[in-house]
């Protein structure tokens, strides 16, 4: 249905997706609407397309799924329109003199023949400049939206389009669809692959074979892959494409050629590389090898004695005693006689207290040190236990994220290195291509660095497989850490963990800590979890004191027992409706005051600030966990605490965050949790690996619940399948790692 009408005092409207709430005077009285308009303007009358609806709080209010901006008629109309300021240049005073001179013409005179309005008094030549480009837009974007609508494209893109484009947007979308994709969140390659059909671009087309090989070399990103094999990327492109594998392979030589993408031989097989990925994997492999070779800088103490005083009693420097193990001991003395070591090992293998260990030895020797960790979770479990300060890999380079440019850069750089003697980063598993990439191009020549962390753990959620293919490659230092200290020996979360890393079977319970509890249907699973989450636990273990201290980590996004299936029914379980907690719904998701959220994406650009905003900066993450304190249902908004820091979410990045009561085991890297309870059935085979229970498993801390069918644990177990990413990092560093006669560099 339609209505026409004058809009009237503009509620709310965020710049960034043009959503805006508005009171809206029509014939039959004034009614509230709600909808995308790319610059909306108090007194201008429109005829919007849409429907009525009833919002939770304000009740009744008109929908808007497409408008058309009327041009108001005689002098009355025409004076009100443009007093209310909707044309940049003319205000009330201004716009009184131009309906004076030109009455019911004024319009078309500003449409038509601008320079008219160079004789009224306080219009010059910029302010007319203005004018005619502030009226432009606004016909411009009417127009745009209308073809652009008939191409299966809704209004909401429309703004988003328009405001990347301007007024090219229709040239730029007729020219390549794709590039929709590509430029504009929501729109996916099949949307763009529809809007190219209605245009008529043929299947067999260069440019949308071009773009097909170009969204799977991304979608493979996506999925943790730096490149792909030349033969395996035609045969998917063509399969996806449904054309020609030999049309595929003469448009991918096209791109090699014109330099689009990158062609590469690694161990004798043709790869392809998106541009980025390519020269960051050579960065990387360069600068660790330059790192590892370049002059030690020595420790001013002698190491071994230093490790036996550690090994006594507690005299100064050190203020403790405390016994390090062979393990231990040799790792220490890695770290000390090497510009760059890898320490690497499952729980309770020791690996904190030789990062502790580590940091008293060099304060002791007067070496400043950078602790570091890929989450703030992370870093912040570091700082705990080590006492010193510790930060994200991110904050650690001083990032900047430009807004006009949509990059991310750096303060700390080549030109701008650390200036700490050693830097320590835990949790190294998590670390992609692109975050190590900007790590080492910091790093100074001079300086130590170590990476802890368990690389049986899942890969980064990012590209590349940075830690394993390090190790693998045999070119640095590496430290496995095997043996299970004592204070974790009666630990059944810590004994399961490396039974299940070897290939055993843990036992149904194991100590107090572990337990697996056997269902074979989804709904008894999901019912168990949910007597689990609503008291069971926290009747049992004292340590628990609320369902805020159980995190559920399930394998998949998908069925009864996936993460948004799983969060709608511990929503009501944790936090059901009340009168006094107001809602906000998102896509199909209910979000509350109370829930728990987490961010799903890096948002660099995103504000933040602590209580009393004594501290503000920029940039949440992709996992970061928080609690919503307040939701603003009429603007759109709401306020979610991550630890310290507050964050206002409206608009586009509303659709970054989802509920945490459930997430997936991938999503809950770097953290830890005092209560994890881990469903386990028919997922998908992909989904049923060693390593993905492995992870899960040892995200707790406390306690670790697995619901499920025992028969499936074990074939988990059984499934040593390796992530199945393709990088390139292990060959560049053994290429670099000999000269031709096969000597170290």
């Amino acid at each position: 249905m339609h209505q026409e009408g004058k809009l009237g005092k503009i509620i709310f409207n965020n710049p960034e997706n043009g959503y805006t709430v508005a009171v809206f005077d029509t014939e039959a009285g004034a009614i509230r609407i709600a909808g995308s308009f790319a610059e909306p303007k108090s007194g201008a009358k429109y005829r919007l397309e849409g429907r009525f609806a009833i919002h939770p709080k304000y009740g009744e209010q008109f929908s808007v799924s497409s408008y058309e901006e009327m041009m108001p008629e005689g002098s009355d109309a025409i004076l009100e329109f443009l007093s209310a300021g909707n044309i940049r240049g003319i205000g009330p005073k201004t716009a009184a003199q131009i309906v004076d001179v030109f009455g019911d013409e004024t319009l078309s005179v500003i449409e038509n023949t601008p320079e008219k309005l160079l004789m009224i008094s306080g219009i010059g030549p910029k302010t007319l400049v203005k004018i005619s480009e502030s009226f432009g837009e606004s016909r411009e974007f009417a127009n745009t939206s209308i073809e652009l609508r008939e191409l299966g494209i809704e209004m909401n893109e429309a703004v988003r389009i328009y405001r990347i484009y301007g007024k090219d947007s229709l040239r730029i979308v007729s020219e390549n669809p794709y590039i929709l994709a590509e430029d504009i969140r929501g729109i996916n390659f099949r949307r763009a692959d529809n809007i190219a059909a209605k245009l008529g671009v043929e299947p067999e087309s260069r440019i949308r074979i071009e773009s097909g090989i170009r969204y799977m070399l991304k979608s493979w990103a996506e999925s943790g892959s730096t490149l792909m094999p030349e033969n395996y990327l035609v045969e998917k492109t063509a399969e996806f494409l449904d054309v020609m594998m030999d049309d595929v392979r003469d448009s991918l030589r096209e791109m090699v050629f014109a330099g689009e993408l990158e062609e590469d031989r690694l161990d004798d097989t043709p790869v392809i590389y998106l541009y980025g990925y390519y020269h960051a994997e050579q960065r990387v492999a360069h600068e660790l090898i330059k790192i590892r070779n370049a002059d030690l800088k020595p420790v001013p103490l002698q190491a071994g004695n230093i490790l036996d005083s550690l090994m006594v009693a507690a005299d100064e420097p050190f203020g403790e005693g405390m016994e390090l193990s062979v393990e231990q001991r040799r790792a220490i003395l890695e770290c000390l006689t090497n510009n760059i070591t890898i320490i690497t090992g499952g729980p309770g293998t020791g690996k904190t207290t030789i990062i502790n260990t580590l940091v008293k030895i060099f304060d002791f020797a007067g070496f400043s040190v950078a602790l570091a960790a890929p989450t703030g979770r992370a870093a912040k479990r570091m700082e705990e236990t080590s006492g010193k300060p510790a930060m994200t890999i991110h904050r650690l380079l001083e990032f900047v994220w430009s807004e006009e440019e949509d990059t991310l850069n750096f303060g700390r750089n080549e030109e701008n290195p650390l200036e700490e003697d050693v830097i320590i980063v835990d949790e190294a598993s998590m670390i992609d291509l692109m975050l190590m990439d900007g790590l080492l191009n910091a790093v100074r020549e001079g300086t130590r660095i170590i990476f802890t962390g368990d690389a049986d753990q899942l890969p980064p959620v990012g590209a590349g497989n940075v830690l394993r293919d390090m190790i693998a490659s045999e070119c640095i230092p590496v430290i496995r850490l095997k043996e299970i200290f004592r204070q974790a020996e009666g630990s059944g979360i810590v004994t399961n963990s490396h039974l299940i890393n070897s290939g055993e079977y843990p036992e149904q319970q194991s100590g107090n800590d572990f337990y697996i509890i056997g269902k074979n249907s989804e709904t008894s699973v999901s019912d168990t979890i949910r007597e689990l989450v609503g008291g069971r636990i926290e009747a049992g273990f004292d340590f628990v004191r609320s369902a805020d201290d159980i995190q559920i980590l399930t394998p998949t996004k998908r069925g009864m027992l996936g993460a948004p299936s799983l969060n709608a029914m511990l929503q009501e379980v944790i936090n059901p409706p009340s009168d006094d907690k107001i809602e906000l719904k998102i896509g199909s998701a209910v979000f509350r005051e109370g829930d728990k959220v987490m961010q799903l994406r890096n948002n660099y650009g995103a504000e933040w600030h602590t209580d009393n905003f004594l501290s503000e900066g920029e940039g949440v993450f992709n996992g970061d966990m928080g609690i919503i304190e307040e939701i603003d249902a009429e603007y759109r908004a709401m306020t979610v605490r991550m630890d310290d820091r507050i964050i206002e979410y409206a608009g586009e990045m509303l659709e970054e965050i989802d509920l945490a009561y459930a997430v997936t085991v991938h999503k809950s890297q770097g953290s830890e949790f005092p209560v994890v309870v881990i469903p386990v059935l028919n997922f998908p085979p992909m989904l049923m690996t060693r390593n993905l229970l492995y992870t899960a498993v040892t995200r707790g801390k406390k306690l670790v619940v697995i619901v499920g069918n025992p028969a499936r644990v074990r074939s988990m177990i059984d499934n040593n399948r390796a992530d199945g990413r393709y990088t390139g990092l292990k060959w560049r560093l053994l290429a670099l790692d000999a000269d031709p006669f096969g000597r170290r560099l």
